[in-house]
């Protein structure tokens, strides 16, 4: 039994090299290694998913059975982790569209809607003519083609919507759409809102499938941003400023060499609310782009603001957002700006959700620095995908401020959380502290993961050792790095090795005739941070295959992966992910399994585990100190990093560089400290946990006392 107001321990994964992919509790499953399989199917369309196995690394695209014959308990939530549920939960949204298209659409006419989705869009269109047009539906992706149909049929729409299971640029007036359309109906936005396609998509529609100025809805879309200072935000990209302060020795970005580790020059979606107070506003919002979707739009644009600093600081990032005037008349809006914007009445604020978020740019290097009524001049130019920016600053010739432009031939491209993370100088100790703990850096040292760090710091820590990285994601990049920056680390590249050919395990020849002595990993593997936490057991593979050619008593790091659950409070994240029912007068029940709705479930049905960042899901507690609600468990991995339990690693919900795994309760619980809360109803649980690794299938049993 354990208290909702601590964590909780569920499995231990131990990785000591005399233990062989075992589990403690023994009442978890043995290990087999299973990779997924190719299913067949009769029928003439065919989904496809495609399956990561995470003990491998390897994907492969699989056919997805019809299950509709299936009870809804045997079904899988093909479509949990898309955002279709958290924008069928956006009441804002949906109010905001069913206003818009009501005021469009007054007459029968010719609506069409392009990525249709479940339909909703094109049900509002039908209703609003009462049935007595003509709505094509366009949507070409097939497991949504087939839900939406479900939800035709459900709500008696399936002869007033015709629906088309291709993409729009596919279609062809008097082949698959009887005339030009009348009405543009369509959501194809992003967070950046333009990432899905609109310009081409609106290319399209208005030279083949639109009449001439046609009716839109949303109408216009207007992007907005502001210069803003954040050490955080800092953080996330540039790892030369921050590494300049930490003197481990380790020289991930050398002098001179700024750009050669950098995140990929785009805007990031992110939360922006949560981190509000570590945002300082140097400029009030200004406008950047205006797309009108009832024009043809241009595939490229520039544009040039003048903006005045109001605060003193560097400037790190801009933070930008939309707004959408979904109306002709200019009635209805929807925006996706943050809470600490003043919006004008008629736009207001929404709830929380996940599937828009605002957007972050980052600026390199340090920032650039900045005074009150100082003007910079920001350069925004679009693509028919894309939004970037350049800052330059408005001052006189002689000025002799200086901002680093160097760019190398080789650039290493990283995620800003793994950059925060290599930047972060208690994680770069604690990793420090359990290799020199070991006592020293053993002859020969397998990298088994994608670790720069741990490469350079295994070599810089022993001149006699040999260090074989075998960089599974990064591969010939994680060579071409290395070659740049092994000088200024103090060895030379005869005393790393990467091999050239991929291996699904090592030999001896591979290690020239010698044993391993100490292998090693944070674990990271490239490209897979989005996986739940448990899925990035790799490295317990890898270093099972590599037993032969390990030498008795070999080191192995880390030791151990203890899995651990917090209850949390996440109302936001719980009404984001509830089952549908009515959606502005149209019924969506049926589409929870398929999109793997967690709220409201009805038993015994249990919601899938999903992977989030808890710092950006709105409103959270992360302990229950006090009497509150328990919306569900995170969980996450502790990785025990030397053999005397004393160095761990946490990836835990106070950790905002890792994802966590999220299991939403089907209906909130009431809970208090040991029963101690009059107005509670429970005060403890009990939490079973099954693992079964070759799947990486995680089944978690609780049950509130």
């Amino acid at each position: 039994m354990n208290s909702l107001i601590s964590k909780t321990l569920i499995p231990s994964i131990s990785l000591s090299s005399s233990t062989r992919l075992t589990l403690t509790p023994n009442s978890l499953r043995h290990f087999k290694l299973q990779l997924p399989r190719l299913m067949s199917s009769d029928s003439s369309h065919r989904l496809f998913q495609l399956k990561l196995d995470p003990l491998t690394g390897n994907s492969e695209w699989v056919v997805i059975e019809d299950n509709d014959d299936l009870p809804d308990c045997l079904k899988e939530p093909l479509l949990a982790t898309t955002s279709y549920l958290d924008m069928l939960n956006d009441a804002s949204r949906n109010k905001a569209f069913r206003s818009a298209i009501e005021r469009t659409v007054t007459k029968p006419c010719h609506v069409l809607d392009i990525g249709a989705g479940t339909g909703l869009l094109s049900m509002m269109a039908a209703r609003a003519m009462g049935l007595n047009g003509t709505v094509t539906a366009c949507e070409s992706y097939l497991p949504m083609a087939k839900l939406m149909r479900k939800v035709l049929h459900r709500n008696s729409m399936g002869k007033a919507i015709s629906l088309i299971n291709k993409r729009s640029d596919e279609l062809e007036v008097g082949v698959d759409i009887p005339s030009r359309a009348d009405v543009l109906v369509s959501e194809i936005l992003d967070s950046e809102l333009l990432g899905e396609g609109l310009i081409p998509t609106l290319q399209h529609a208005h030279d083949k499938l639109l009449v001439e100025n046609p009716l839109t809805v949303p109408f216009r879309a207007v992007t907005y941003g502001q210069l803003v200072e954040s050490t955080y935000l800092w953080k996330l990209h540039d790892l030369s400023g921050i590494e300049a302060k930490v003197s481990d020795g380790i020289h991930l970005v050398p002098t001179g060499s700024d750009s050669i580790i950098h995140v990929k020059s785009r805007q990031y979606p992110m939360h922006c609310d949560a981190i509000r107070e570590e945002i300082k506003p140097l400029s009030e919002p200004f406008k950047i782009f205006e797309f009108d979707f009832w024009k043809r739009p241009e595939s490229n644009g520039e544009t040039k603001v003048q903006v005045k600093v109001i605060d003193d600081g560097n400037i790190h990032a801009v933070v930008s957002w939309w707004v959408l005037q979904l109306d002709r008349e200019g009635k209805v809006f929807y925006s996706t700006a943050p809470r600490w914007i003043n919006s004008p009445a008629n736009i207001g604020y929404r709830d929380w959700c996940d599937h828009w978020k605002q957007c972050v740019w980052f600026f390199r290097g340090k920032g650039m620095s900045v005074s009150r009524g100082e003007e910079v001049l920001l350069e925004a130019t679009h693509t028919e995908t894309s939004v970037s920016y350049n800052l330059n600053v408005q001052v006189p010739k002689t000025d002799t401020r200086q901002h680093d432009h160097n760019i190398r031939d080789f650039q290493l491209l990283l995620s800003p959380e793994r950059i925060a993370i290599y930047g972060d100088s208690k994680w770069r100790s604690s990793v420090l502290a359990a290799v020199r703990n070991a006592g020293r850096v053993n002859p020969l040292c397998v990298v088994v993961d994608d670790s720069i760090f741990l490469t350079l710091l295994a070599a810089n820590l022993s001149k006699t050792s040999h260090v074989l990285s075998l960089f599974p994601g990064l591969r010939e990049k994680g060579a071409q790095y290395l070659e740049n920056v092994v000088k200024a680390n103090g060895f030379s590249m005869d005393r790393v090795e990467v091999p050239e050919k991929r291996k699904p395990c090592l030999t001896l020849h591979d290690t020239h005739g010698k044993k391993v002595d100490m292998l090693i990993g944070e674990p990271y593997y490239y490209a897979n941070e989005g996986m739940l936490p448990w899925q990035n057991l790799r490295f317990w593979k890898d270093r099972t295959l590599l037993d032969p050619v390990l030498s008795e008593g070999a080191l192995i790091m880390p030791c151990k992966g203890i899995l651990k659950a917090c209850a949390m409070s996440l109302p936001d994240l719980w009404s984001s992910r509830c089952c549908l029912g009515d959606v502005e007068g149209f019924d969506h029940s049926i589409v929870n399994t398929t999109l793997g709705a967690c709220g409201e479930l009805p038993a015994p049905k249990e919601g899938p585990f999903l992977p989030f960042s808890i710092w950006q899901c709105g409103e959270i507690k992360v302990k229950f100190t006090e009497g509150g609600t328990c919306h569900g468990f995170v969980l996450w991995v502790d990785w025990i990093m030397d053999t005397d339990n004393s160095i761990v690693i946490s990836t835990g919900p106070e950790h905002r560089y890792w994802k966590q795994g999220v299991k939403l309760l089907s209906k909130p619980v009431a809970v208090g400290i040991n029963g101690c809360n009059s107005n509670s109803e429970y005060g403890s649980t009990i939490v079973e946990a099954l693992f079964e690794p070759s799947s990486s299938e995680l089944i978690l049993k609780h049950a509130f006392l």
